[in-house]
């Protein structure tokens, strides 16, 4: 079997199976299988494949076409233009996530004392490491795999992050940090069966679920990051959708200069806030 031989066959399983992006994502799995770079499918076209790489292609290809998303199969996801590992203890980094992101170097490029609230893979706290220098930057979770995986996106990516395993913010002292990010579990519980199932099979319900409406973990995350912030300092979520009214009502009058940002298909996606001043007494 050569390699264009075993594009087409992997292309038409693919799309025989109503799988998204077929011939890219037989692309990759090729490229997995070789472990070689896209450009080299088009430049080895009559390459024969070793009996090896063809027992790999065919497991990769029976993966996906069993629904197992593609990102999981090859441990590799890309955000802000860098390469993450991905495991199934933590979400697929998703481009409206990077948002959250651009969202935090507009308004808080000069933190100094930064944490991602329930990091999963580290892409937010490491692409904030990098991109903020001077910051110091924090990532928390309850999941001490996903833990793992972070601690190994930091280091490959050379990003100086310090990982915290705890809830939320409960390991920080009041009033320690400039700027509080966050992607959290936002699907409501209800919504479970309507999920696609490579979401709902596969990746982490922990990192998933935000509680029977989807907004319960930000009641909780709003107060705790008013405690840790700085007056002055920002909170920056990710929303889920439809939920920007009932998360934003929990924003009380200690919040300043509320602003909101749709992602490209004109949902809202981020939402963040500045604490005021804190109150005389």
């Amino acid at each position: 079997m050569t390699v264009r031989t075993a594009l087409e066959q992997g292309t038409r399983l693919l799309e025989d199976a109503r799988t998204a992006a077929p011939r890219l994502t037989a692309e990759v799995l090729l490229c997995h299988a070789l472990q070689r770079e896209r450009p080299y499918l088009y430049a080895h076209p009559e390459e024969e494949l070793t009996p090896l790489v063809q027992l790999h292609y065919g497991r990769y290809l029976h993966e996906r076409l069993h629904g197992k998303p593609t990102q999981y199969i090859t441990s590799r996801q890309e955000f802000f233009g860098r390469p993450f590992r991905v495991s199934q203890a933590v979400l697929i980094p998703r481009p409206e996530t990077e948002h959250v992101v651009e969202t935090a170097l507009r308004l808080a490029r000069g933190a100094k004392r930064v944490l991602d609230v329930g990091c999963g893979s580290g892409a937010i706290a490491v692409t904030l490491a990098l991109e903020m220098p001077r910051a110091r930057v924090f990532a928390s979770d309850i999941s001490p795999e996903a833990l793992r995986v972070a601690a190994e996106n930091a280091a490959g990516n050379r990003a100086p992050v310090h990982l915290v395993e705890c809830d939320l913010c409960a390991a920080f002292a009041s009033r320690s940090l400039d700027l509080v990010v966050s992607n959290p579990p936002y699907v409501p519980e209800g919504d479970r069966q309507s999920l696609q199932a490579e979401v709902r099979d596969y990746e982490p319900s922990v990192a998933l679920y935000g509680g029977p409406t989807g907004v319960e973990i930000y009641g909780r995350l709003i107060p705790e990051a008013a405690r840790v912030l700085e007056p002055g300092g920002w909170l920056i979520m990710e929303l889920g959708y439809r939920s920007l009214e009932a998360v934003r009502a929990m924003l009380d009058t200690r919040w300043q200069d509320i602003e909101e940002t749709a992602d490209l298909a004109g949902i809202p996606r981020v939402l963040a806030a500045r604490l005021g001043p804190l109150a005389a007494g």
